[in-house]
């Protein structure tokens, strides 16, 4: 433990005067050859230094802006007295998963947002600083957290053992409720495990908050798909649940609805990066094949389409290149990932639309056929709809394509379960505790919202948690 600074007799002159501290990464040519992570953590001395520019505001608008309400203040406070144990034990009462949401939560638009140090200068580094008590806690614990409240009798089954399924069971573990977690694959974490690579947000990380998530005395099944291994009715007419948190996520693949989408060589994002990520098909002595394109497109603006298009570079392309019809600066994917994936030579076609994949005579991809944009009036999302502009078609040369402009509702649950009730797109409808059509069946995370964020769906898990121990508590 590093002994206790004189943090407390700053002035709010002296913090100000502080600058931002850095955050050590790996040399981007070398880190682009392997999936070890990119981000190498703070030093304690740095992580010190940074609280320390927290001003420490009675009304924290920072908290207002976390989905699952940390004590923002109170955690950064411990982390400039040097007592990161302490920090980390005030981030778990209301965040499960802090190594993870240290990583991967896009603090820049929330809690680092409404910072007040941001408004003349940078904000707090908060993410950074979450993430580092949680490491700290990863390396120093003796043990883990137990619940130590009374059991309740009640069993709570949670479909998905993604972030809203995880976080779910650990809030409702907590209150002394019987939880198990269901989950489809072969491991749990969801999105974390499958979806987001290694060089951004080591498994070891997810597994480690995984037994965390155990040591309170959650049951974690998987490979049983709810919708076809089980029903909902059976898990609360045959089983026993007393209530049923539905966390499934929306892992549909959309795809592009071009001529040649099913040329081989042509991925989805999901498929790709869970071939890669939860099947290990990175490591050279892999089952699991993977093609390894030399020349790869991938379409999309978001942050599947950075992990997709980074991936590919690891996996030996000599030249892995964005597609997105939109300008740079209106990409939905996270400025971190945008500027790493830049320092790792990414190749970026802006204001580019794909109008066909190209074959060669035995049906493989040779290349891709797109149209430059232009921007136009501002469409329904308040960004400036990206029009053709006509006569400028070309092609770029490619073997492999991957496809990664968002997901749909996988119907397979809600086909199965009738009396939910779901919207024009497919999402469970669920109304403001999160409740769905079926009395005791609550639902949140991507099956509800649509496409989200790790944080968003922790917040609907802590939420539902809540209301579900409400609505046990009443029956």
């Amino acid at each position: 433990m590093t002994e206790t600074n004189p943090a407390k007799t700053l002035t709010a002159k002296e913090r100000m005067a502080i600058p931002r501290q850095k955050m050590p990464e790996r040399d981007p040519i070398e880190r682009a050859k392997d999936f070890d992570e990119v981000n190498l953590g703070m030093t304690e001395e740095a992580a010190i230094r940074e609280a320390q520019r927290c001003l420490q505001c009675k009304n924290a608008k920072c908290v207002s802006g976390c989905p699952v309400g940390i004590d923002i203040p109170g955690f950064l406070r411990l982390v400039a007295e040097g007592d990161f144990l302490g920090a980390a034990a005030l981030v778990r009462q209301d965040n499960n998963l802090p190594a993870v949401t240290g990583r991967v939560c896009p603090q820049e638009t929330q809690c680092e947002a409404l910072c007040v140090c941001g408004v003349k200068g940078d904000p707090v580094a908060i993410g950074w600083l979450e993430r580092f008590v949680a490491d700290y806690e990863l390396k120093h614990r003796t043990s883990r957290a137990t619940v130590n409240k009374p059991k309740t009798g009640k069993k709570v089954a949670c479909v998905g053992a993604g972030p809203a399924g995880i976080t779910c069971a650990g809030e409702l573990a907590k209150m002394g409720h019987d939880v198990t977690v269901f989950e489809a694959f072969h491991k749990p974490g969801g999105v974390l495990v499958y979806g987001i690579p290694e060089f951004r947000l080591p498994n070891m990380v997810v597994e480690d908050e995984v037994e965390t998530l155990k040591a309170l005395g959650v049951k974690i099944v998987t490979n049983i798909i709810v919708g076809r291994t089980l029903t909902i009715e059976q898990l609360m007419n045959e089983q026993g649940f007393d209530a049923v948190f539905i966390a499934n996520g929306a892992g549909l693949p959309s795809f592009m609805n071009i001529p040649g989408e099913n040329l081989k060589g042509v991925y989805s994002a999901n498929e790709y990066l869970t071939r890669t990520n939860l099947m290990g098909a990175f490591r050279q002595d892999s089952d699991t094949p993977i093609i390894r394109g030399k020349r790869v497109c991938v379409v999309g603006g978001g942050n599947v389409a950075m992990d997709a298009v980074r991936t590919s570079k690891r996996l030996g392309a000599t030249e892995s290149i964005i597609i997105y019809r939109r300008a740079l600066e209106q990409m939905p994917a996270r400025v971190e990932e945008v500027y790493h994936a830049q320092e790792e030579q990414i190749r970026f076609e802006m204001l580019t639309n794909p109008v066909e994949v190209l074959g060669d005579d035995e049906n493989w991809v040779r290349g891709l056929r797109c149209i430059r944009m232009e921007l136009g009036e501002p469409d329904d999302s308040g960004r400036r709809r990206p029009v053709p502009i006509e006569g400028s078609e070309f092609e770029i040369d490619c073997d492999l394509v991957i496809v990664a402009i968002g997901v749909n509702a996988n119907p397979l649950l809600t086909q199965a379960t009738k009396e939910l009730t779901t919207n024009k797109w497919g999402y469970i409808e669920a109304d403001d505790k999160l409740m769905t059509s079926i009395p005791g069946v609550f639902a949140g995370g991507d099956i509800v919202r649509g496409a989200a964020t790790v944080i968003l769906a922790m917040g609907d898990g802590k939420t539902a948690a809540a209301n579900i121990d409400e609505y046990l508590k009443k029956n």
